[in-house]
């Protein structure tokens, strides 16, 4: 049969996490708490690195912020849909409207993965080249390397949504997930996609892969060059870079496995969404935060500066 004879998908229905109506009452509640949660905490911390000149002028926090920025638009391509549906029998999503999540998740995504990478470089310079380290790490250095961050993640969802949205879809539009994920929506397609699929989950491992093993050179780095140094100093980076080391894990480590087994559909695979799009975001915040007294100092005077105002 030709694909002139096949009608086109305009929509696709989400399965969401569950079926019981009781538990999506409860969903519904929880999550809209959590996203609130996600973008207060988030947005905190970007006012907070902004309203302070010390942190801002700081490479290591000037990155921190970028990353808080990425964390909101992670947790904001799926939630606030996936919140809603919560109160709908059917879980409709447009083609359109699929396709930009698809992007907006690999955009994010990507970018946040590189900035990573550029925050464990960070504090590679800063703990083993401290004395050039305001000269490495210059602000135009970290101008570039959020810009280098963003240019990737664009680059890479380009590459996936390019193909993705030229597939002929045609007859089933069910997925069974809360958002447009990947290796669901190309599966739908009116054709043989083993291939293709192949290469787009290769193209996200290996950006996945990449970056994590970059961030594990960085801090293999990091500890040698500790161990033969004295304890002087260097406990607060320390500190700092096993915070780092808690994001890192956090991030790729559900990412990584997703893009591990893609065909195959374990009960497990939307426990894993769920945490690599919402709960990673919320506890990136509270990671950096609880165990960063200079943050914490920085939010308490910026409170203390709102009240006086007031």
């Amino acid at each position: 049969m030709g694909l002139q004879n096949y009608s086109v998908v305009s929509e696709f229905v989400l399965h969401g996490l569950c079926s019981s109506q009781y538990l999506q009452m409860f969903f519904f509640i929880f999550f809209s708490g959590m996203y609130v949660a996600i973008i207060l905490g988030n947005l905190l911390i970007v006012i907070t690195v902004v309203s302070a000149p010390h942190l801002q002028s700081s490479p290591m926090y000037f990155l921190l912020g970028n990353l808080s920025f990425l964390d909101m638009w992670l947790a904001s391509f799926a939630t606030p849909k996936m919140i809603m549906d919560f109160l709908s029998d059917r879980k409709l999503i447009s083609f359109g409207a699929c396709m930009f999540q698809i992007f907006l998740l690999h955009f994010t995504g990507g970018a946040e993965m590189v900035l990573l990478v550029c925050m464990a470089y960070d504090r590679y310079v800063a703990i083993c080249k401290p004395l050039h380290y305001m000269t490495v790490m210059s602000r135009w250095m970290c101008i570039k390397l959020v810009l280098v961050s963003w240019v990737i993640g664009f680059l890479h969802s380009m590459s996936q949504i390019a193909f993705t949205v030229n597939l002929p879809y045609c007859g089933p539009n069910e997925v069974d997930s809360f958002f447009c994920d990947l290796p669901l929506v190309i599966k739908l397609a009116c054709m043989d996609t083993y291939v293709l699929g192949i290469l787009m989950i290769s193209d996200s491992g290996l950006i996945s892969v990449s970056c994590f093993l970059l961030v594990i050179v960085s801090y293999s780095a990091i500890l040698r060059t500790v161990r033969h140094r004295s304890a002087g100093g260097i406990g607060k980076a320390l500190s700092t870079c096993s915070a780092h080391v808690m994001v890192v894990t956090l991030f790729f480590g559900p990412c990584i496995f997703i893009y591990l087994w893609p065909f195959s559909r374990f009960s497990v695979d939307k426990l894993l969404s769920v945490f690599y799009t919402i709960f990673t975001p919320l506890l990136n915040p509270l990671i950096y935060t609880l165990r960063n007294e200079e943050m914490k100092t920085a939010m308490k005077k910026l409170r203390s500066q709102k009240v006086s105002f007031h």
